[in-house]
């Protein structure tokens, strides 16, 4: 069949794809404006770190939403919803003032549902495009969220300096919203029986049934859950860090608050580096190996986190974090259309991101009370790193999921 003109090409969708999700992923820029939020109206590290937190598990459930939105209406409608909603929601922080509710209300719930409407978006239309690169593509899909901070959080310490921090939401928001809804119009599905050139789809089932799963079955066996809870571990673990990012490199190796938002923005790229790293290596060595590699990472890098006072050894022990952190939202999607297909992924990956909304809620809300409640870092620090050592049984345990032959139902093995 005749293949897509060049602004419809896959790859133009793919680029504006990415960008799409750098202006989303400077909500992992956050940690850059709790010292100035609480010092300014006098909010705990809670109170101030629970706007971070609605907006991720917004995000999460907006996903799902998204998803299936998708199916009824098409890609391009529901990115531009999420780049107004965005948009929006920041800029509506700027009128804050001493009112907590009302950031929650703008930045975590406004925002938070323009967040995970624009997240699923790319994912699941990418991988529709690139049935041949799956993980390569889903990597690339969401490593330009992971690098978000990497622009925002320097840019986002200079306004706050110059013009103050409600201020900056507010030309945040407006580039936020810019930047969103221009890439949400190159957003569209392929056409129907689209395969890339020089590329031969695997062959049907020799009983004629699809080995595409819809939300219901995938949702009937244990294997859902079981990607589920890899996700909802790995996110636990690296959101818990990048909700404290800035104090936490403050506090441990004694630098100053420009110099963290400087090393905020350059760690990110981990954040993004790693979307694309384990999601190509799952290619090669398998979506479990990956992930049991990564538990077993992460728990050596939280242990020794503590430790860590000199800026280069924090960092480097960060930037780990970060890349095993990014490589769970790299490789799960991909996970996720090798066990159910790729035809419902929206979805059934939509739903499973419920996992990063509630891991956004027990990660960074466990790290500020413990932080508050001992004075440091080292005891979350250290639990996180018991955590990761024991979920690295997990990516053991799970396997592809199997029907039976008559077509009915799911049979798990």
């Amino acid at each position: 069949m005749a293949q897509p003109s060049f602004l419809h090409s896959r790859w133009v969708i793919a680029v504006a794809g990415v960008l799409m999700q750098v202006a989303l992923g400077a909500v992992y820029a956050w940690s850059v404006f709790r010292i100035p939020l609480t010092r300014t109206f006098g909010w705990t590290i809670s109170e101030v770190t629970l706007t971070f937190t609605i907006a991720i598990f917004v995000l999460g459930l907006a996903a799902f939403g998204g998803g299936l939105w998708m199916r009824r209406s098409g890609p391009r409608i529901v990115a531009l919803t999420a780049g107004a909603l965005y948009g929006l929601g920041v800029f509506l922080a700027s009128f804050a003032g001493g009112h907590l509710w009302w950031l929650y209300c703008s930045y975590g719930l406004i925002a938070g549902v323009g967040l995970g409407l624009g997240y699923i978006v790319p994912v699941a239309t990418l991988v529709k495009w690139f049935p041949d690169k799956r993980g390569l593509i889903t990597g690339l899909a969401v490593a330009g969220f992971g690098a978000g901070a990497l622009i925002t959080a320097p840019i986002a310490t200079r306004l706050v300096a110059s013009v103050g921090v409600l201020q900056t939401f507010a030309i945040l928001g407006a580039a936020y919203f810019v930047a969103v809804t221009s890439g949400a119009l190159f957003m569209r599905n392929p056409p129907d029986g689209y395969q890339p050139e020089g590329w031969t789809p695997a062959a049907r089932r020799a009983d004629g049934h699809s080995d595409s799963y819809t939300l219901g079955e995938a949702m009937r066996s244990w294997q859902w859950y079981g990607l589920w809870a890899l996700l909802f571990l790995n996110t636990t673990a690296g959101i818990a860090v990048i909700s404290q990012a800035a104090p936490m490199f403050q506090e441990i190796t004694s630098i100053s608050a420009a110099r963290a938002a400087s090393v905020v923005g350059v760690i990110s790229i981990a954040n993004g580096a790693g979307r694309l790293m384990w999601a190509w290596l799952s290619d090669v060595i398998g979506r479990r190996l990956v992930f049991l590699v990564m538990f077993l990472l992460q728990a050596i890098a939280f242990w020794l986190l503590p430790s860590a006072h000199g800026l280069n050894a924090f960092a480097a022990l960060a930037v780990l974090v970060l890349l095993c952190y990014g490589g769970g939202f790299g490789t799960m999607p991909a996970f996720a259309a090798d066990y159910f297909g790729a035809e419902h992924v929206g979805s059934i990956y939509g739903l499973m991101l419920t996992a990063w909304g509630v891991a956004g809620v027990l990660g960074p809300t466990l790290m500020a009370r413990l932080r508050e409640r001992s004075g440091h870092y080292d005891q979350g620090l250290r639990w996180i790193a018991g955590l990761m050592l024991v979920s690295a049984a997990i990516p053991l345990l799970v396997r592809p999921p199997t029907r039976p032959h008559n077509g009915r139902g799911v049979h798990t093995d």
